[in-house]
Parts: structure tokens; C-alpha cells; sequence
């Protein structure tokens, strides 16, 4: 279970406003081996956790270059999954070395949406000119679409579907996003509600679509912030792009598989626009 707030605003009007906010969670394994953010090898492009399970290694969840390419993943929740599917985390990885922009990606994409378990995966190209943001989801339509400027909620199921755990986490990103707050209050206030325990079951939504899941499973999945023995929530990130191109990427990690230990790192860098 994965879930995602943001904010779009490709030209704010403000100066003191946002082109992008976004508050996420990666729930996944506590024991799945994984590499904190930080920028790839030597050139310092490219700034992303990473996958390090055996066949899935270099494999991302979010990431964002200083070319102003954004990714973003989550998985759709389905008990029965193929084995032998590609590992969906190179989607990301693979968008944030390629050429090509956000929509001819996803089209790209889709075209072999058949060879991945079920998937929701998000991308932006942030320009001087021009900032666009597209989704693609292979258990919905069949193309990619461009998202307009606004608030969007995605969990582990289609874009903007009303679970109750995303109903109430976009209520309280709107609100946050709202306030007049300087950057690193902003931060800290979105990463309470990304730790916000809360469970928002019975929720009739995800439970259809969670057939297999015992009942004490998806009550755990219907908080924002998951926690069950041996898997939830172990990484939140919060993303802000200003007016000028400006990027603030925090992430807080779980450590050594202890629900009592974090650790928060913030990296900074201007875009290459």
C-alpha cells in the first residue's frame, strides 16, 4: 500500500506560491533491502530512493532529475499477483533516464501495461515554458491523460477512486496547502498528516477490491500511515518545487526495521530548466 497528495499549479500566480507539492508513503516489507534518497552515482542528476531486492535492484518508487522529470508509483491493490510480471519499479527508473516527455512515456507505457501486475504511475515534465503532469493506470483506460492544475489523492487503486483513507488524507493536504506557511513549516505539517494513524474502515470501496485481504489486513491499510507487524509505512517524502524552480525534497526514513527509528534528510537544488 502506497499513497499520494499533491498539489499541481504549473503557473502559480503567486510568488511565493508552488508549480508542485507533494506528500507521500511508501509502504512496503520492513526487511525489503532499499536505499535511502540521495542522488544516483556521480553525476548527481537524478534523486530517488532505490529498490535493492535481488532482480529488482535500481528499481524506484518517486524520483525527480534536475532536467525537471518527476515519477511517481503506486501499486493497484489486488490479492492475486503473477510471479513472473516485470518489476514495476524500473517504470520510474526508467522514466527519469529517458528522453522522452511524460505523455509519449506513458503511451510508450501503456503499450505493455499487460506485462506488469496492477500499477498507477504519475509523471511531470517541470520547463521553463511549460509544466505538464500525465497518469497512466493499467488497471483503467487504456491511454494516459494530462492533469489539469489542482489537488489529486492516489492510493493503491485508479486515480481520485474515493477510499476513505484518501478522502480523508486529501481533506487535510487541502487544508495544509492552503495556509500561508514558510517552506519548512510546510513540511513538517505535511509530514504529520503522512503519519496520521487514523483508520478510515469500514470503507464498503476498498474493501470490494481487496478480496483475499483478511479483514484485520485492510482495516491496517485503511489508515493514511500503515502499520502492521513486518510491513507498512517506512518512508514519507515531501516534495515542494517553487515559482523559480527552486526544489525541496525531505524524506523520512524507517531504520534498520525498527518502527522506533527514523531518520530525515532534506536535499536541495535548483532545476536545469
Amino acid at each position: 500500500m502506497c499513497i499520494i497528495f499533491l498539489k499541481f499549479d504549473p503557473r502559480p500566480a503567486s510568488k511565493n506560491a508552488y508549480r508542485l507539492i507533494l506528500a507521500a508513503n511508501r509502504d512496503e516489507l520492513y526487511n525489503r533491502p532499499s536505499k535511502a534518497a540521495d542522488f544516483w552515482g556521480s553525476n548527481n542528476e537524478i534523486l530517488s530512493g532505490l529498490d535493492m531486492e535481488v532482480g529488482k535492484e535500481g528499481g524506484s518508487w518517486l524520483g525527480i532529475s534536475k532536467r525537471g522529470k518527476l515519477a511517481a508509483l503506486t501499486n493497484y491493490m489486488e490479492w492475486r499477483q503473477n510471479p513472473d510480471a516485470q518489476g514495476r519499479g524500473f517504470l520510474v527508473s526508467n522514466y527519469l533516464t529517458d528522453n522522452l516527455d511524460s505523455f509519449a512515456y506513458l503511451r510508450k507505457v501503456s503499450s505493455e501495461g499487460h506485462l506488469y501486475n496492477g500499477f498507477n504511475l504519475l509523471t511531470a515534465d517541470f520547463r521553463a515554458n511549460e509544466d505538464t503532469l500525465c497518469y497512466y493506470g493499467n488497471k483503467g483506460s487504456s491511454e494516459p491523460i494530462h492533469l489539469k492544475a489542482g489537488i489529486y489523492g492516489l492510493s493503491n487503486s485508479l486515480l481520485e477512486t474515493p477510499w476513505r483513507k484518501l478522502q480523508h488524507g486529501k481533506r487535510l493536504f487541502s487544508s495544509v496547502v492552503g495556509k500561508a506557511l514558510p517552506p519548512n513549516g510546510l513540511v513538517q505539517e505535511l509530514l504529520h498528516i503522512l503519519n496520521n494513524e487514523e483508520l478510515n474502515s469500514p470503507d464498503s470501496a476498498q474493501e470490494s477490491q481487496g478480496v483475499g485481504y483478511t479483514k484485520a489486513m485492510l482495516q491496517a491499510f485503511s489508515a493514511v500511515f500503515v502499520r502492521t507487524p513486518g510491513y507498512g509505512t517506512r518512508t514519507n517524502t515531501v516534495i515542494l518545487i517553487d515559482r523559480e524552480g527552486n526544489v525541496s525534497f525531505t524524506e523520512r526514513t524507517m531504520l534498520n526495521c525498527d518502527i522506533t527509528q527514523w531518520s530525515t534528510n532534506t536535499l536541495h537544488f535548483k532545476l536545469q530548466e
